[in-house]
């Protein structure tokens, strides 16, 4: 029986995702599926099995503990994580047979030290955050070179992250592709030969095929999310999450009345408003108040008032519902139902952060091509 307040995840959606974005970068380039942040808020473990099944040779985590969730889950592939701060528990990561990303010298160090096996560089092309500056790739090639030859470690991987990937006009990205290659020219310079070598994200994965090199770093799109709205093509991906919930309760209230904390909407006419049993405390913006839709009824409802921490309030009008009805917060848009990105342009963010921070006392349930 479906629960009061739920998370539904459609693990059909997510095969088919990584089907077609592996169509569309062709057989000769791997690729990963990120699955970091517990997998986008869609459940790390049942979506990376499902992507794994779908032809994903690597899964891409931000932290150690993240990685060791996977191995204790029972997944045996390649695994990179690239989040790491001094102290790490570099030797679990060793154990676990894990790919790790040093941006520095003394990263590097302190995880062979551990007997880390595989080890990868970032280089940071542009992006001004994670990765090694370009004045210390010299040193990082270097000594990542003489740790290779002393067979302590093997370096798999050169990688970096775009900055601006879904605007395809943006200067960085030329800029950034140009100082990879730099980078890439540097580490073969010092003799180092990686397994892979990756720049693009979902973003570019689509949109920049001369990024796309030896792997590509799928997320949002794996997901279903546009990864660049209004630019990217579109590429039959399927949204794989639906957030619904059960009518707490249906009430009249007149014109006049205000509507939740601050009365930040006041009913012009007579109407039905609805309570549904989630709030902020679930990861429903509260910034949502007076700004998006939900489909109940077989109808777009706007949410009237303040979000609150428990429960949003949204307009029925004059239609006829009930306690218990089902109401979707958003969804594919299948049924006319709103999606994440209408969410995420509503409230000036992007889909990402929507999916991703939706939780709280959501329950997760996830299907196999069936429906919220």
């Amino acid at each position: 029986m479906p629960a009061r307040a739920e998370i539904v995840v459609d693990l059909a959606a997510i095969r088919h995702n990584v089907r077609r974005l592996r169509e569309v970068v062709g057989p000769d380039v791997a690729m990963m599926a990120v699955v970091k942040a517990d997998g986008y808020g869609h459940g790390m473990v049942p979506v990376a099995r499902a992507a794994r099944e779908a032809g994903a040779g690597w899964l891409g985590v931000a932290t150690i503990d993240e990685a060791l969730a996977l191995r204790d889950a029972g997944d045996t592939g390649r695994v990179l994580c690239w989040l790491t701060v001094p102290g790490e528990d570099y030797a679990a990561a060793a154990a676990a047979d894990l790919d790790v990303t040093a941006y520095s010298v003394a990263a590097l160090e302190e995880m062979v030290a551990a007997g880390v096996a595989r080890v990868q560089l970032k280089v940071d092309t542009g992006l001004s955050r994670g990765g090694a500056a370009r004045a210390d790739w010299p040193a990082l090639f270097a000594r990542a070179a003489a740790l290779e030859e002393e067979g302590r470690t093997r370096i798999t991987g050169v990688w970096s992250h775009l900055a601006a990937s879904d605007d395809p006009d943006h200067p960085a990205n030329a800029a950034q592709e140009d100082a990879f290659r730099d980078a890439l020219a540097l580490a073969a310079e010092a003799g180092l030969r990686p397994e892979v070598r990756h720049l693009a994200n979902s973003a570019a994965a689509v949109l920049r095929p001369g990024a796309r090199y030896d792997m590509v770093r799928c997320g949002i799109a794996a997901y279903g999310l546009d990864p660049a709205p209004g630019v990217t093509p579109d590429l039959g991906l399927r949204p794989a999450m639906t957030v619904r919930a059960d009518l707490a309760m249906v009430k009249r209230i007149a014109a006049g009345d205000g509507v939740s904390y601050g009365h930040t909407w006041v009913a012009e006419r007579d109407t039905s408003v609805g309570v549904v049993p989630v709030g902020y405390g679930e990861g429903v913006p509260r910034a949502a108040g007076n700004r998006v839709e939900v489909w109940a009824g077989g109808a777009r409802r706007p949410v009237r008032g303040r979000v609150c921490m428990d429960q949003v309030v949204v307009d029925l009008g004059d239609d006829e519902l009930r306690a218990g009805d089902d109401v979707v917060l958003f969804g594919p848009g299948d049924r006319g139902e709103p999606t994440a990105l209408e969410w995420a342009e509503a409230l000036d963010t992007i889909n990402y952060e929507i999916v991703t921070r939706i939780g709280g006392r959501l329950t997760r349930r996830h299907v196999d091509g069936g429906t919220a």
